[in-house]
């Protein structure tokens, strides 16, 4: 196997993993918040990157990856930001109506593709954005419905896009910056996110339920429940950094708007849940607006390899 044909193989399994991982933990977590009554989102996210690190610890302890340092300026701001993009999310879908949330969403791409096109010179291609208007015009009308507006929920859903947007380019970029894996940069950054979304959690979580997460009736139930959700999150965490490590935060968001069509094809087919020609007609749409955007990522690919640039911008990480 060449190495072309081994990297090729090597995303392709990345990008299943993410899709099936992410698949799972929403099904998890809707038994979970829906049936179970456990609505703190935020600090069920914490425990989830606990529970990936201590994972990691282990791994690391078995030698299965090795340390590898990164200035801890960068990693701290990014494992600050990146746990605040999960609370800012968390919190724009409680205090938005599900349709603005879903557009909320569906901003992160355009967002990113102006910031990587002003500060990272990052060209986007005319059949590139055709396909990534395509697929954006398809999820939005497969789910958005109501778009009812308010100053909090808008000013949440603006630091919602831009932590996330963020976040994700410095996890690509810092990892080609530092030439350091998915596993590698997790790890490290990892302490910090704990921390963060441990002290945001539940207050964050009490601000949208009115509820403590503290005062909570854990039954056995409930916490085999958190568990499997939290073993699956580690998958979750470690495909996301191994994702947009391979790929690009663009890319990481097309295959997110994937699993929201899966999920929602889930739903209709499995859990009978309610459904109109509209959403049909949506998914198909986003459906072939992903299909445009890998035929294009691919061909460009191609071309660069064929045309490789004299020069290429650079992000300096150095302190």
């Amino acid at each position: 196997m060449t190495a072309e044909s081994s990297a090729w193989w090597s995303t392709a399994g990345a990008l299943a993993l993410s899709v099936v991982s992410a698949v799972a933990i929403v099904i998890c977590n809707k038994a979970l918040i829906s049936n179970l009554g456990f609505n703190f989102a935020t600090t069920l996210s914490s425990w989830h990157l606990v529970i990936t690190y201590c994972s990691l610890q282990i791994a690391n302890w078995l030698n299965f990856f090795q340390q590898k340092h990164i200035n801890m300026r960068v990693v701290m701001a990014f494992g600050v930001l990146n746990a605040s993009s999960i609370a800012f999310l968390n919190l724009s879908l409680g205090y938005n109506s599900v349709g603005f949330y879903q557009m909320t969403k569906l901003a992160i791409i355009p967002c990113t593709v102006i910031l990587e096109t002003i500060f990272l010179g990052k060209h986007f291609s005319h059949r590139i954005q055709l396909s990534l208007v395509i697929l954006l015009g398809g999820v939005a009308v497969a789910t958005v419905t109501d778009l009812q507006l308010n100053f909090q929920g808008t000013v949440l859903s603006l630091f919602a896009i831009l932590t996330t947007c963020i976040a994700q380019i410095m996890t690509n970029t810092i990892q080609k910056g530092y030439k350091v894996s998915s596993t590698q940069l997790l790890f490290q950054s990892c302490p910090y996110q704990v921390t963060t979304l441990i002290l945001m959690g539940p207050i964050f979580d009490f601000a949208l339920t009115k509820q403590n997460v503290f005062a909570f009736e854990y039954n056995p139930k409930v916490v085999m429940f958190i568990v499997l959700s939290c073993l699956i999150a580690v998958s979750v965490n470690f495909s996301t950094f191994l994702v947009i490590g391979r790929t690009s935060p663009v890319s990481y968001q097309v295959l997110g708007h994937l699993k929201t069509c899966l999920i929602l094809t889930f739903g209709y087919v499995v859990l009978k849940t309610p459904f109109s020609w509209r959403n049909i007609s949506g998914i198909l749409v986003a459906v072939i607006g992903m299909g445009l955007y890998s035929l294009s990522s691919i061909l460009e690919t191609q071309k660069a390899t064929t045309n490789p640039p004299s020069s290429q911008s650079q992000v300096n990480f150095s302190a």
